[in-house]
């Protein structure tokens, strides 16, 4: 079965490691992680080339090189001559990507209250207010975006390239099956603020705020993920 969901146009293209500006190829591939994480492509679905092509208003070559590189993250699966279907994740994976995720992001995250550059905080707010706007707006696929900028842009301030790149192949195999229901009830705009939360005690050097806000915020995100269990995910092993 192919898939015929709405995928939204191209995000501006997130920021990679270095200053080489992303290439088309990597942009279409970025905008469908967020897709597949947000839960717009699902899991045992099957997507052409030329049909995410011509929902993104781009060529086939770019969407399917893309598709390929997810395909070598073990994202989504070739189907011989009829295109992509996306890999499901068990709950047992989901708890491990958690796990992985709160070693490394609450303890990094709290050391930058003791000496991340002010200036550097301040820049990100406009990321943390527009992942606010887009869950407001139910735009999930502008939520992922802006909250995996966010998240990654806070890491990079601790100087360490390879942590950063850790965090984002762990964010690149979650889903976020539950976003649409708790935007239907109101809920993802609370997760949303906590960004927020996390710059306002970190400019204010209060460690144990960080601690408190990213370990409450990692855990809503497990939470989102728990709430898609029936819309995807594998029972855990």
């Amino acid at each position: 079965m192919t898939a015929t969901g709405p995928v939204p146009p191209l995000p501006p293209a997130l920021p990679v490691l270095g200053s080489r500006k992303p290439s088309h190829r990597e942009r279409v591939a970025e905008a469908l992680r967020a897709a597949l994480i947000a839960g717009e492509l699902r899991p045992g679905d099957v997507y052409s080339a030329p049909g995410l092509a011509a929902r993104f208003g781009v060529s086939a070559t770019p969407v399917r090189e893309a598709m390929l590189d997810l395909a070598k993250e073990g994202l989504v699966d070739t189907v011989p001559n009829k295109g992509f279907r996306v890999t499901a994740v068990s709950e047992r994976q989901l708890d491990e990507y958690t796990h992985i995720r709160s070693l490394i992001e609450i303890p990094t995250t709290v050391a930058l209250a003791a000496g991340a550059d002010a200036v550097a905080l301040r820049a990100l707010r406009p990321v943390a207010e527009e992942i606010v706007t887009s869950a407001a707006a139910g735009d999930l696929i502008a939520y992922v975006d802006a909250d995996l900028r966010f998240h990654l842009g806070l890491l990079a301030l601790a100087g360490n390239a390879h942590l950063v790149e850790v965090v984002r192949d762990l964010r690149r195999r979650s889903r976020l099956f539950g976003l649409t229901a708790l935007v239907e009830q109101g809920r993802l705009q609370a997760s949303a603020e906590e960004h927020l939360e996390i710059l306002d005690a970190l400019l204010a050097r209060d460690e144990d705020a960080v601690r408190a806000v990213m370990t409450r915020h990692l855990g809503h995100v497990r939470g989102l993920w728990a709430a898609g269990a029936g819309a995807g995910a594998e029972p855990g092993a």
